[in-house]
């Protein structure tokens, strides 16, 4: 301690002695924060891969993007803040520096507002889940609808590929509403009709017969959730009664179930003579109707 003494001047001891253990008082704080959300981060991270997924490489991918965005913004702001207050047991007037950060903030986010939003809107987007890679969803877009196939998810974009094979790439701050149909269940539709002149209870009792076999069948075992089942008569068009079947499938195979029970049901209406009506042959140019 005499040596130290010695070397040492007074002013510089007792700027250490002053300021020296609120300097690593704040290292020690900021170096703390940063541990306990690291953990936080990872807890985080270990609950994201566990949820249900359409894949594990997809959930790995989704808890791998959001922790890594959330890593970033906590070590920036922990580190900025570290800093701030370091120079100021250095007794630098912020007044300056603070002032030139908050006119330099404002005109870059006036500039990089949108940015802001679409990053901000991708953390959400992911962070909820709300849809995920190879989802089938429907997206408004300032007041037009987008509906695709999710082909990469990013906190800035979404691309969508549409049935006719264009790629759609949204900002995800310009996303106003979205419908994902390839969550939990889907239901699938398929309205069938019938002439006039037959018989509704007895097509429905062939439809209940069908749809029994249906629910017995290996091949389809696990595909339905419930039903399929007929709900009745949905309405009544110019030349045919229209009755509505539906049930509840993965919504993966909705499009293909729908198009199973179209062909078991013609088959089956072919079998006991159930016509499905023909829409009548246009008139010709006379005005006058076909012949016979």
């Amino acid at each position: 301690m005499p040596i130290l003494a010695d070397h040492v001047p007074i002013d510089s001891r007792d700027w250490l002695l002053s300021h020296g253990l609120s300097i690593a008082v704040i290292l020690l704080v900021a170096f703390l924060l940063l541990g306990v959300s690291r953990l936080a981060v990872r807890r985080m991270q270990r609950r994201l891969e566990s949820a249900e997924s359409a894949t594990q490489e997809l959930g790995l991918q989704r808890a791998a993007t959001l922790t890594q965005a959330l890593s970033y913004a906590i070590s920036v702001t922990v580190w900025t803040v570290t800093v701030l207050l370091l120079l100021g047991q250095f007794d630098i007037d912020l007044g300056p520096l603070i002032a030139g950060a908050g006119i330099a903030g404002v005109a870059l986010g006036f500039g990089a507002q949108s940015l802001v939003k679409d990053f901000l809107s991708g953390f959400f987007i992911l962070l909820e889940n709300q849809f995920g890679v190879s989802d089938m969803i429907t997206v408004n877009v300032q007041g037009q609808s987008v509906t695709g196939k999710v082909e990469a998810l990013s906190l800035r974009t979404t691309s969508l590929r549409s049935f006719d094979g264009t790629l759609h790439i949204v900002p995800n701050g310009n996303i106003v509403l979205v419908g994902n149909t390839s969550k939990g269940w889907a239901r699938a539709i398929v309205d069938v009709r019938v002439a006039y002149d037959e018989d509704v209870d007895r097509v429905r009792g062939v439809l209940e017969e069908l749809f029994g076999e249906l629910r017995e069948e290996e091949e389809l075992e696990g595909q339905f959730f419930s039903g399929p089942d007929v709900l009745g008569v949905e309405r009544f068009g110019d030349y045919d009664v229209v009755i509505r079947v539906a049930g509840e499938v993965r919504p993966t195979r909705k499009p293909d179930l729908e198009r199973e029970l179209r062909n078991r049901i013609k088959r089956r209406f072919d079998e006991r003579g159930i016509t499905i009506p023909v829409a009548p042959a246009p008139r010709g140019d006379g005005g006058a109707s076909p012949g016979p």
